[in-house]
């Protein structure tokens, strides 16, 4: 698990209830017979029946309260880690759309890049497509397609740009553009 993760995960390991609404209610009608009862009782019972539902109305009414302010604390402590987990979020969001945009760059550099090294080579419009199609990954029969041409013409315009690039074919023109942009690779492993 990711530190961040760590750091931001609730902590279940504490007692909290999981309906404390309910418990609250619960301790709030009991709290309100107890009282009901003891005002009864006031009227004719004896002194240790009166003070025993008086430790169980005072006690019942300090669990509320108590059951209260803990449901309060949890709900501030949420809300505290709601807006670090919003602030976080911004600052991920920024940080992606400002990578966005520096590729965004960096492809349109690409693309300029492709497009004086075509016209170094001489190739055609046709041949220009051609090439951009083979560098995006399409086979013959999509780049057909694409151009609305027979696949055999696909196929002799692609030969024409090898010989013209003075490549082998598709392997070798995808690695002309892009073996510069590649990190370099692990180090082999010795055996």
């Amino acid at each position: 698990m990711l530190d961040a993760e760590r750091e931001i995960r609730f902590d279940e390991s504490q007692d909290a209830p999981q309906h404390p609404v309910i418990e609250i209610a619960v301790f709030a009608v009991l709290a309100v017979l107890l009282l009901t009862d003891l005002i009864a009782d006031a009227l004719g019972t004896s002194a240790l029946h009166v003070a025993v539902e008086v430790a169980a109305t005072t006690f019942t009414i300090a669990a509320t309260v108590r059951l209260w302010l803990r449901l309060a604390a949890k709900r501030r402590a949420t809300a505290r880690r709601m807006e670090e987990l919003r602030g976080r979020l911004r600052a991920a969001s920024e940080d992606a759309e400002r990578w966005r945009a520096e590729a965004h760059e960096a492809l349109a550099g690409l693309g300029a890049a492709i497009e004086r090294q075509c016209d170094r080579w001489g190739l055609t419009e046709a041949e220009r497509a051609v090439a951009v199609l083979l560098l995006k990954g399409l086979s013959m029969k999509e780049i057909a397609a694409v151009r609305g041409t027979a696949e055999r013409t696909a196929r002799q315009q692609a030969l024409v740009v090898y010989r013209k690039a003075g490549l082998a074919g598709r392997a070798e023109l995808s690695a002309f553009f892009l073996e510069d942009l590649l990190a370099p690779g692990p180090p082999p492993r010795a055996p």
